[in-house]
């Protein structure tokens, strides 16, 4: 459960995707049942079940980098019932020997070999296997911020709740990694339901992991690049016939999205932890499933808390530094309405982010996390803000 809230901050004007201005506060509340079954060994079925509640902040629109990452899967006024994943996972034993595997969500206690491939298909998150960090990529226990714990620049293809259908497939060594995904877009910018058509809609992404040591602490580079297509809009189109009246969804057409990116981090010692990841994407088109950032740079530390005598603990403090396309900000300052952008005019600047938060063990299963978050020119205009975010987050795991 995140509350989160801000004050009064300076805002000349607004438009229709703006953050509201006024003081405001809202709660969103998320509980999964984690659950598996083993047929035979390497072979895995998974369901988790969710139930969903709240809102973000000014009903999630306004700040491209928004402060809270379960408002992906928020904007419900009462609890929601979804099938958030639902897949079947081949495990494929390489040999290289043999390493432990913990129980924990959608891993069943047991053995496997390191060289393996592993191959998904079914209804997930594309984060459950992408765009990975140790420091920054869980919005329940880590960061909140949406380009902290995901790589901005990801046009992640998922419907609105942050779930798409697919396929993966992994090959795991102890060196290095290789990941292909082929997965469903949204029929709309957006959308609640999924383009089931894979030959004339998709996102593809391929990653490569480098794992390696420094000092004697593990770190790891993790680098892709992306191909999306969809019914998507063009900025530039759109921005060339004033009669559609800077309506995006008249230029639509099946249109492709790349970009690339890179998350590294890296153990300092054995308390300390340091991340980055830098993203982009070529910026024609509309958004369509994640968020309004085609530039991306995050770098952050991440600390337990044993010399203080809280193990258990993490302090933690982020930046990050989000950007649109030429093309992208020439229409949001012409008064065009992005996903969840758009003042009515704008003044260009970079969207500038800090996060920082301390988790604290309350007992085994109870954590409690405050948190705060800056945020310099929100949705790019420097007309507006700053504005301080402020958050409570509880999360109970058994």
């Amino acid at each position: 459960m995140v509350d989160q809230w801000h004050y009064d901050f300076p805002s000349p004007y607004a438009g229709p995707n703006s953050f509201m201005a006024g003081a405001d506060s809202e709660r969103t509340f998320s509980f999964t049942l984690f659950s598996g079954f083993q047929p035979w060994n390497g072979g895995g079925l998974y369901f988790n079940p969710e139930i969903l509640q709240g809102h973000g902040l000014s009903e999630t629109l306004g700040i491209a980098g928004f402060p809270n990452g379960e408002a992906v899967k928020a904007a419900f006024p009462n609890l929601h019932y979804n099938t958030s994943r639902l897949y079947f996972q081949q495990v494929i034993g390489l040999g290289g020997g043999t390493e432990k595997v913990e129980d924990g969500p959608n891993a069943i206690a047991g053995t496997r070999d390191v060289d393996r491939l592993t191959l998904t298909i079914g209804k997930f998150s594309p984060d459950d296997f992408f765009d990975d960090n140790d420091y920054s990529h869980d919005s329940r226990g880590q960061f909140l911020n949406w380009s902290l714990w995901e790589s901005g620049a990801w046009d992640v293809p998922s419907e609105a709740l942050g779930y798409t259908g697919g396929f993966v497939a992994e090959w795991n060594t102890p060196r290095w990694a290789l990941h292909y995904g082929l997965m469903m877009e949204p029929t709309v910018a957006n959308g609640t339901s999924l383009d089931t058509n894979i030959t004339h809609s998709w996102g593809q992404i391929l990653q490569f992991d480098q794992h390696y040591t420094w000092g004697g602490h593990p770190g790891t580079v993790r680098t892709f690049i992306y191909w999306n297509r969809a019914n998507m809009g063009n900025f530039e189109d759109t921005l060339e016939n004033p009669a559609d009246n800077m309506n995006i969804t008249r230029t639509r057409a099946s249109r492709s999205k790349v970009g690339a990116g890179v998350s590294w981090d890296q153990e300092l010692t054995a308390d300390l932890g340091a991340f980055s990841r830098l993203s982009w994407d070529d910026g024609r088109t509309e958004t369509w499933a994640f968020s309004e950032i085609d530039r991306s740079a995050a770098a952050g530390l991440s600390l337990k808390g044993s010399a203080w005598g809280r193990p258990n603990d993490v302090a933690a403090l982020a930046g990050v530094v989000n950007g649109l396309s030429p093309d992208h900000r020439a229409y949001l300052a012409a008064g065009g309405v992005g996903m969840i952008l758009g003042d009515g005019k704008l003044s260009y600047a970079p969207e500038q982010i800090l996060e920082t938060y301390y988790d604290f063990q309350v007992c085994k299963w109870l954590w409690l996390t405050p948190d705060y978050q800056y945020v310099e020119h929100p949705g790019y205009n420097s007309a507006r803000g700053g504005v301080a975010i402020y958050a409570i987050r509880a999360h109970v795991e058994f």
